[in-house]
């Protein structure tokens, strides 16, 4: 016992005043090395848990939104252009990457404590959940949808003219953003009782004779379409 309190005390006064003991040329490429170590460490964690093997890791991503997610046009298309989980749910910059994992650190308190461990309760939270992501989105600009999507690099002329004019009017200009006609893009919807959809078309559109047509149509096909249809 007296020689492990006498190791530890020795270790504790290099490591208190190390200058006294090392030079300063070894203490620098000392702290250069660990930070390298350290720096790749983190990295390669960091990197690791953005991932779509980890996040689909738990049951409940894996058994409800990443199933929902195979039958869509962001996991299948006539491009083969996939997006992932972390690419719609975590942003590529680095410091908003690391606010969104330390946001994102209240989902594994919600896993360790099986808030939606059963389809049931997930199903019962669904409408919670998306608010809270539609929020999150909304205050981040779509922060994530412009990972893969960008407003200036858009040809309208090869969107249909309803989607040419509302990207033109509310988008280019920063009016709306694209969660707030995106819902449900890459998801099942919850209950959208007594909630604004987003694709409905803007009052000041609803004349002209290229929104005439009742937008739930429009929906319907494109769900049918893609093979998102409920």
């Amino acid at each position: 016992m007296g020689r492990i309190k006498a190791i530890v005390l020795w270790a504790w006064r290099i490591f208190s005043r190390p200058s006294t003991y090392f030079g300063l040329g070894f203490l620098t490429l000392g702290g250069f090395i660990g930070g390298v170590a350290f720096w790749g460490a983190f990295n390669t964690v960091l990197e690791a848990t953005n991932t779509e093997q980890f996040c689909t890791g738990c049951h409940e991503m894996r058994a409800n939104v990443y199933e929902e997610l195979t039958r869509t046009v962001h996991f299948s298309n006539r491009s083969g252009v996939r997006a992932s989980c972390p690419d719609c749910h975590v942003p590529h910059a680095w410091t908003d990457k690391i606010a969104r994992k330390m946001q994102a650190s209240k989902e594994v308190w919600g896993h360790l404590f099986g808030t939606i461990e059963t389809r049931r309760k997930f199903l019962d939270t669904r409408l919670e959940l998306a608010k809270h992501e539609w929020a999150r989105l909304k205050a981040n600009d779509s922060l994530e949808c412009r990972n893969c999507h960008s407003s200036v690099a858009m040809d309208f002329t090869k969107q249909t003219r309803r989607a040419a004019e509302i990207h033109g009017k509310f988008l280019v200009t920063g009016e709306k953003t694209c969660i707030d006609c995106h819902k449900g893009i890459a998801h099942e919807l919850p209950d959208m009782t007594g909630i604004e959809p987003g694709w409905r078309v803007p009052p000041e559109m609803r004349e002209r004779q290229s929104f005439r047509e009742d937008p739930r149509g429009e929906l319907a096909r494109y769900l049918a379409s893609t093979g998102s249809e409920r």
